[in-house]
């Protein structure tokens, strides 16, 4: 909002920072495009990803996402306290990222192989290690009952296969069943905070998780779906 001057208003700006905020951490280069907002809750700045989007950081911020269908992963290396979090809706995409969403970055990542190749990528580049990964995995609800594919547990046995190939540690995974998660991350200590969506709130992700759907195969969307 702009006062008459085409100034913005000073006033406005500091009513949307709790009084313990100060600015945000400065984002990685690669993702200065995700939304973050200050989280009176656990007083810090938190990331907040869409389908499609990855997010690193080596501050003391978190990380969240709502997922019915999709799984994400969570991956820190635990010695530099550096780590990220991804949220992907199908397993594989064998485009080499030439897919139907084309050269964007959210379009490839909304695949799991790509989405764990460049959050894994993006922690070693910032001097982690494989061995120091520690890997939390959440997601892939049943939550499109009608449909016979079951999209989640196919998101799942990807996911775990992965890991499993890639000979990775994973201390802890909440997967399955038949309900939404609204999930926090907190990369420099790991913490990860999982809540059961209630059944009205589900009915919204699942309706926004069927129009995600029809389009992934169609034509790159014109603006991004939010699930919270």
């Amino acid at each position: 909002m702009k006062d008459r001057s085409g100034k913005t208003s000073t006033r406005l700006r500091l009513a949307r920072l709790s009084p313990d905020a100060t600015e945000p951490p400065p984002a990685l280069p690669s993702f200065e495009h995700v939304t973050r907002y200050w989280d009176a809750e656990h007083s810090c700045y938190s990331a907040r990803l869409l389908p499609g989007e990855y997010y690193v950081t080596c501050h003391a911020e978190a990380l969240c996402t709502v997922l019915g269908s999709c799984v994400s992963a969570c991956v820190r290396d635990a010695r530099l306290k550096v780590g990220g979090m991804n949220h992907f809706m199908l397993p594989l995409d064998g485009s080499n990222g030439e897919s139907t969403w084309g050269a964007a970055v959210s379009g490839a990542t909304r695949y799991g192989n790509v989405a764990m190749e460049r959050l894994i990528n993006e922690i070693l580049k910032l001097g982690g290690r494989r061995q120091d990964l520690e890997i939390k995995l959440v997601g892939g609800g049943r939550v499109l009952t009608e449909m016979s594919n079951d999209i989640g547990a196919r998101n799942i046995d990807f996911v775990q296969q992965y890991v499993r190939d890639e000979g990775f540690n994973v201390v802890n995974e909440d997967l399955g069943d038949v309900f939404a998660r609204r999930v926090m991350y907190f990369p420099q200590t790991g913490r990860l905070r999982v809540r059961k969506l209630t059944a009205g709130r589900d009915e919204v992700l699942v309706a926004q998780e069927r129009q995600y759907l029809r389009q992934l195969d169609t034509s790159p969307p014109e603006g991004e779906i939010e699930l919270f």
